[in-house]
């Protein structure tokens, strides 16, 4: 049974993985991802139900569209991938309860903000508005201990990030503060002190490669996004044990 559901949890996942794809891609668009049919970003030909079966069709496809033959960007499948290991992961560790839809709305938001930030640089208003509310909810039928913990997250999340997008003189940017903002209500202070502080370490391992390689330079704009909602997912369930890490490490330093 837990296998029957491992499958059916990934496939969940791989679907809403596609979905997301189309969200973070139109929405900085303003372009209505309901009503208008998913189509071939290059010659504009609708796609065929078979066309948009998450990661299969891709393989299916040889990574090209059926009409025109262009290659199509491997970030799809990826994308699809990673959102389907993501909520089998999810419910392997949690199981069966509340909580469970949590993670899975912030799995959901950090995909979403991913795709978005890595294409144009842009989280938009309009999906951290749209899951706030969710959050909220979730926070009230499920709340952090103590249940204040959420506040404060928020609040300090704010303080915190204002302060450096303040020293920086823009260093960052309002779209991280608030996302920042958001998943603090979520993840209360000290996961949010956790995945930020390893949003800034994965940031700087990336950036200094990438500079090695001369991939950019000191002034290029890195998306800063997609290592929050990587610290962020880690911080969900491992912030904790890291935690614990962490000070344990003090208190061995600290003399007798």
């Amino acid at each position: 049974m837990t296998i029957y559901w491992s499958i059916i949890t990934f496939m969940i996942g791989s679907i809403f993985g596609s979905f997301y794809n189309v969200v973070g891609l139109r929405v900085p668009l303003g372009v209505d991802f309901i009503k208008n049919r998913s189509e071939c970003v290059h010659c504009k030909s609708e796609l065929s139900w078979f066309e948009l079966i998450p990661i299969f069709s891709y393989v299916l496809q040889k990574g090209k569209c059926r009409h025109c033959h262009t290659s199509i960007s491997i970030i799809y499948p990826i994308i699809e991938l990673c959102t389907g290991f993501l909520f089998l992961f999810a419910y392997i560790n949690i199981g069966w309860n509340f909580e469970l839809i949590v993670i899975m709305l912030l799995i959901s938001l950090s995909i979403i903000v991913l795709v978005s930030d890595l294409r144009y640089m842009l989280i938009p208003n309009q999906i951290l508005l749209f899951f706030l509310p969710l959050f909220l909810i979730a926070r009230i039928i499920q709340p952090l201990d103590p249940w204040h913990d959420t506040i404060f997250g928020a609040i300090g999340a704010l303080v915190i990030i204002g302060l450096i997008i303040i020293a920086s003189q823009g260093g960052m940017g309002y779209g991280d503060l608030k996302l920042l903002m958001l998943l603090g209500f979520v993840l209360g202070f000290k996961k949010m002190i956790i995945a930020f502080m390893l949003a800034i370490c994965f940031g700087a391992i990336v950036s200094a490669g990438l500079l090695l390689i001369k991939k950019v330079t000191r002034k290029t704009y890195i998306p800063f996004a997609p290592y929050i909602t990587a610290g962020t997912l880690i911080s969900y369930f491992y912030g904790t044990d890291i935690q614990l890490w962490y000070t344990g490490l003090f208190q061995m330093n600290l003399p007798l």
